[in-house]
């Protein structure tokens, strides 16, 4: 999902270059409130799930008013967007000066747990919340390293699906594609001059990096090795990198603009415009897609296609945000039932519609959209075909290195380049030194 934080040993000297110029909360209103259902106020930083910040707060603020009217806690809820929620978490990490709860992105939890800033769910806390057999157990993987206590719970599901233009699809005989290879010879039938076959993120890091851990898995690889080493030079990784590079490069089914394409959005809004005939997106894509007057049953849902001769089928990785307590709360009792709260049955379901949300709570029936079929394809992504990022301190800077240097790839691209294999390989290198060497 979105941007990533600094692991711990890198965060006080990100900070040190980084404070000058980034906003910080200015103060610290719930660490003067009492706990407990008697009243006192908790500081809440929510992530941007919805259309703006202000869509955000319309839909959170009648739940925390439900919350408020329960317990007699008080919430100061600020949304934060995704630019600066990374710059506003370092913060809070090396001054002390946090809020109370904290929603991200759940690929971060390992890094964030390497700080000690925040508040392990071990067996007291998570029985305080309702206990950790509520939860979803793809979900619930996400909030720490094996082995350890959570550092964080999960709030809001998401997950990668292939969507495609049904009329577009039945013009041109189509049948969606269950394998890449069938995949890559749809897009090029419905690659025109007009149209594309698809759309891709290619300037976002973000987004590069999470198929270049999509494409290395369907290819049996993993990123790290037992002992937390990077192995980002494997074959595995390379190829499929490349594979996913050459949609661009090779197969010429994405429009070389898409380049310059430094968030999902663009390429989701190219699909619901009828530019394109194909995107990779994450469920939550349904608001742009729909914001944009295309209707749930024009378009298509299927999991993300592995080559026919893969080892593994992976889909997605388990994408999603996360809840977390900082450490230092002295409001640790009401920050439980605020997070017992929001991970409530009748506060999930009225997010998940509102935020095109997958359940993280076993047994609910998915309502982000009306069209059963996809809500379908997306349950089962999400719960069997989908694999945890790396559940690595350094995890984060997997993602600043492996995913830049993918942007530079797909530039050089753009700009009529070629990358190679080789060229491919010796990034990785670059990337997993830098990594081994950060330690």
């Amino acid at each position: 999902m979105k941007l990533r934080i600094l692991a711990a040993s890198a965060v006080i000297t990100a900070l040190a270059l980084t404070t000058t110029a980034c906003g910080g909360s200015g103060s610290n209103s719930a660490n003067s409130g009492s706990s407990g259902a008697s009243g006192g106020t908790l500081t809440y930083w929510a992530s941007n799930q919805g259309t703006s910040l202000d869509n955000d707060k319309e839909v959170l603020t009648p739940q925390l008013q439900k919350f408020t009217e329960q317990t007699g806690i008080k919430v100061n809820l600020e949304v934060i967007g995704w630019n600066d929620l990374q710059t506003r978490i370092q913060t809070a990490v090396t001054s002390g000066q946090a809020p109370d709860v904290v929603n991200i992105g759940n690929t971060w939890a390992a890094s964030l747990q390497s700080t000690g800033a925040f508040m392990p769910f071990d067996q007291s806390a998570m029985d305080a919340i309702g206990g950790k057999d509520k939860f979803v157990k793809t979900a619930l993987d996400t909030g720490g390293a094996a082995g350890q206590d959570p550092t964080s719970v999960p709030l809001y599901g998401l997950a990668y699906g292939l969507y495609y233009n049904k009329a577009m699809f039945a013009k041109a005989g189509l049948q969606p594609p269950t394998t890449w290879e069938e995949m890559v010879t749809a897009a090029k039938k419905l690659t025109n001059g007009k149209t594309y076959g698809f759309a891709l993120a290619a300037g976002s890091y973000t987004e590069n990096v999470h198929f270049a851990f999509i494409n290395a898995a369907q290819n049996g690889a993993e990123l790290f090795d037992q002992d937390g080493k990077p192995t980002f030079a494997s074959d595995g990784v390379v190829n499929g990198i490349k594979r996913y590079l050459d949609l661009m490069q090779t197969d010429k089914v994405a429009n070389v603009s898409n380049a310059q394409y430094d968030n999902g959005t663009k390429a989701v809004n190219d699909f619901a415009t009828n530019k394109v005939a194909m995107i990779i997106n994450q469920n939550n894509a349904d608001n742009s897609i729909q914001a944009n007057g295309m209707k749930s049953s024009e378009y298509g849902v299927v999991p993300f296609p592995a080559p026919a001769d893969s080892p593994d089928k992976t889909a997605s990785h388990v994408a999603g945000i996360n809840l977390s307590v900082f450490g230092n709360t002295k409001n640790k009792d009401a920050a439980l039932k605020f997070v017992k709260f929001m991970t409530s049955p009748e506060t999930q379901s009225a997010l998940d519609k509102k935020f095109t949300a997958l359940p993280v709570l076993k047994g609910v029936t998915p309502n982000f959209t009306d069209n059963a079929e996809e809500a379908k394809t997306f349950v089962d992504i999400y719960t069997t075909k989908s694999k945890p990022l790396p559940l690595v301190p350094a995890e984060d800077q997997f993602e600043n290195t492996v995913g830049k240097a993918m942007n530079n790839m797909f530039a050089k691209i753009a700009s009529g380049g070629t990358v190679s294999t080789d060229e491919i390989r010796s990034a990785m290198e670059t990337a997993q030194q830098q990594v081994a060497a950060a330690g």
